[in-house]
């Protein structure tokens, strides 16, 4: 399984990164849930929301930004 990292930008959001460090994309609490929204970027550099490897997971939903769940659920995908 691959460990993904979750780094908090504020109480609403953690970046989500692969072991190499890669931005992946987002976990933002939307009301009471969770939701991980992918990123991805383009041969320039510039952000493609909904895009990059996690492009068909966005918009799962979870309980809490827990590592090792995100990391379960997303990381077969990677």
């Amino acid at each position: 399984m691959t460990e993904l990292h979750l780094i908090p930008v504020n109480t609403n959001v953690h970046s989500v990164h692969r072991p190499d460090g890669a931005h992946v994309g987002n976990l933002k609490r939307i009301g009471a849930v969770w939701k991980f929204k992918a990123v991805g970027y383009d041969a320039g550099g510039g952000v493609e929301p909904g895009g990059g490897p996690l492009t068909e997971q966005h918009n799962m939903v979870f309980d809490a930004p827990d590592a090792q769940v995100v990391s379960a659920r997303l990381g077969c995908w990677l």
